[in-house]
């Protein structure tokens, strides 16, 4: 393997607006193949395991510090500030503001189920890992692996597309992490077509662009300074599905009692 593999394929990955990782991290990501697939290949395995990756793991990013949210920023007391960097986040969690706590049961119920509707047609959706396959499982570069990277892709256009038209009105609260650990809460100013409960996943990666506003500590979230990435982290996604559809049947069986 050329030794400046990682480096080649981290320059790529930087072109495509993602996170950087560390050299190190680009490495243990390869698949432990020989010879080793072409390089477009495998640019697309490391983003994959990249976009399903942790970003508070210390072996991931280089350089944390120039990476995450500056000093301060969730202050309450501090009435406007603008992003001087971009910042990589994961999302921790997502609430539709505009709609009922019963509206959401249903709506995670069928997004448990694999099911979202369009109207009053109700559409299968990818569930479980397929968003994550790694390309290595079926060949890098092969016919089979591209149509099944088609496929997926199709899929998820799909996904955001209804989703984008159920949620057009719909104003968003999310809990994002950066790689430090550090928790900020964020709020639609403008509709990001991408964001909604069943299009983004818990995990999934977001880009928040130099210059995004932050107001009492909260960042105000429009297309202009955010972009999702994708991506998600399984065990997380299934956990806040199980754990909000509890919470919110509790409080609707509360409400009702009472």
């Amino acid at each position: 393997m050329s030794a400046d593999l990682p480096t080649q394929i981290r320059a790529s990955l930087q072109s495509q607006g993602l996170p950087t990782p560390s050299l190190a991290w680009i490495q243990s990501a390869l698949p432990n193949r020989n010879p080793l697939p072409p390089l477009p290949a495998l640019v697309a395995t490391v983003k994959t395991r990249l976009l399903a990756a942790d970003l508070t793991n210390p072996a991931l990013v280089e350089p944390p510090a120039a990476a995450a949210f500056p000093p301060n920023m969730s202050n309450p007391e501090v009435k406007e500030t603008k992003l001087t960097r971009d910042v990589p986040v994961q999302v921790l969690d997502i609430d539709n503001l505009t709609k009922s706590k019963w509206e959401q049961v249903e709506e995670l119920e069928a997004i448990a189920r694999g099911e979202q509707t369009r109207g009053r047609e109700i559409i299968r959706l990818p569930t479980g890992n397929e968003d994550e396959e790694d390309f290595g499982a079926v060949g890098e570069g092969t016919p089979a692996a591209t149509q099944a990277a088609t496929g997926r892709n199709a899929a998820l256009n799909a996904n955001i597309a209804n989703a984008a038209a159920a949620s057009k009105g719909a104003t968003h609260r999310l809990v994002l992490q950066d790689c430090k650990g550090q928790k900020v809460h964020a709020l639609e100013l403008r509709r990001v077509e991408r964001i909604g409960v069943g299009t983004l996943n818990i995990g999934e990666k977001v880009m928040l662009k130099r210059g995004a506003t932050v107001a009492r500590g909260i960042i105000l979230l429009e297309p202009a300074t955010c972009v999702v990435l994708g991506g998600k982290v399984e065990s997380w996604q299934k956990a806040w599905v199980e754990g909000r559809l509890a919470r919110l049947k509790e409080t609707v069986g509360a409400d009702i009692r009472g």
